[in-house]
């Protein structure tokens, strides 16, 4: 079938994006979907960080490639093989892909299954095939699995997990990427409980579900950082008990100040150095750093190992929240249900594609939270 979608041709171009265009809008072609694969139509993708560091070259890729990798869609054909879902299903796309068959995956992490990654290295979905091409027949690379920035995906079965209809798609998609990896940081990985106090560095889409799942998992105290004063204010109306201003001198003093030599949970989400340096240097004696936020994959953070042993502190990477998705996914649309992630909250503006190089000059400039594209608008 031929579709539109957004086709990024060359990664590293400059600011503003407005004018240089990486996001060229164009007909590819798609094939149908393959044994053990679906074709879905997808009804809204958030624009992220990781995606943004796609475009900027932090990240590289092989291409071109269709990009997108937080969505939702609706069901419109399965391939051979596929009988737990039907068309018509709605669906929330998972953009860590899994074998289901190797150690990881069998232990419970299919979040950090290499086979999945490898085929995502290749731009390939986790059947080892390509199902998009240009008009003039060019193979166009997939983006996590999935390339949502489309009118459709045809996506591996378990790069999906089905849903009620009875959340709104443009909801739902916000699930894929932002819910799992930042409330999952704070519920799986950190495994918060009630009472207990956490902070979390960096506010994007990311930071806030961190918020969310914090106050979701009755923290008593939540320290809220971060550089842009509006999403500050923004944490206090929806659960912060404290809020800093990164970028400061004194805001890692500050912070310890007043938490009583620092937290014994911090969990950083913006995928930046400093945020990482921040978050370390606020963390308690014995306490443990978290890292959600996918930086340049050259970036490196030093720290002093003598303390990390004497204070018996530790720090952690948090991949996709550490989410089983099959098993999480359920649990978290729960708690949107309950009013306890509103997710809602976060979206900032529906788009359409031809926005979607300005949305991206908003989202690096830290102005937007969420803008969820509508690619059949």
């Amino acid at each position: 079938m031929r579709m539109k979608a957004a086709v990024l041709f060359e990664q590293g171009l400059p600011r503003p994006y407005a004018t240089s265009r990486p996001m060229v809008v164009e007909e590819v072609e798609l094939d149908p979907p393959g044994p053990g694969e679906m074709l879905i139509e997808v009804a809204a993708a958030g624009l992220c960080h990781s995606d943004l560091s796609t475009i900027e070259n932090q990240r590289p890729r092989p291409l071109p490639i269709v990009i997108g990798h937080e969505g939702a869609g609706i069901v419109r054909e399965v391939g051979p093989g596929v009988t737990d879902v039907k068309e018509g299903d709605h669906v929330v796309t998972v953009f860590a892909p899994s074998c289901g068959n190797c150690r990881y995956c069998v232990r419970g992490r299919p979040n950090i299954c290499p086979t999945g990654n490898a085929f995502r290295a290749a731009g390939q979905l986790p059947t080892g095939t390509r199902r998009l091409k240009r008009l003039d027949g060019t193979p166009i690379n997939h983006n996590s699995g999935l390339s949502l920035y489309a009118q459709y995906a045809v996506v591996a079965r378990r790069s999906a997990v089905k849903i009620g209809k009875d959340i709104p798609l443009d909801d739902a998609a916000i699930f894929g990427c932002a819910v799992m990896t930042g409330a999952g940081a704070v519920l799986n990985t950190a495994g918060l409980r009630a009472g207990e106090a956490v902070a979390v560095v960096g506010l994007g889409g990311v930071g806030m579900n961190a918020l969310f799942g914090a106050v979701a998992a009755g923290a008593e105290r939540i320290v809220a950082i971060d550089t842009n004063p509006q999403k500050l204010e923004l944490a206090k109306q929806w659960g912060a008990t404290d809020v800093f201003l990164a970028g400061n001198e004194d805001c890692a003093a500050a912070v310890r100040d007043a938490t009583d030599g620092g937290l014994d949970t911090v969990i950083e989400t913006a995928g930046s150095v400093p945020a990482m340096q921040l978050a370390i240097a606020i963390t308690a004696r014995g306490g443990e750093t978290i890292s959600a936020g996918l930086p340049n994959i050259n970036a490196q953070v030093s720290y002093l190992h003598a303390s990390m042993v004497s204070e018996e502190r530790s720090i952690r990477g948090s991949y996709m929240g550490s989410c089983v998705p099959e098993r999480d996914l359920p649990r978290l649309l729960g708690l949107y249900r309950r009013g306890k992630l509103p997710v809602d909250k976060l979206k900032t503006s529906h788009i359409t594609f031809d926005q979607i190089n300005e949305g991206f000059d908003l989202l690096s400039d830290g102005a937007v939270l969420r803008q969820m594209l509508r690619p059949n608008a």
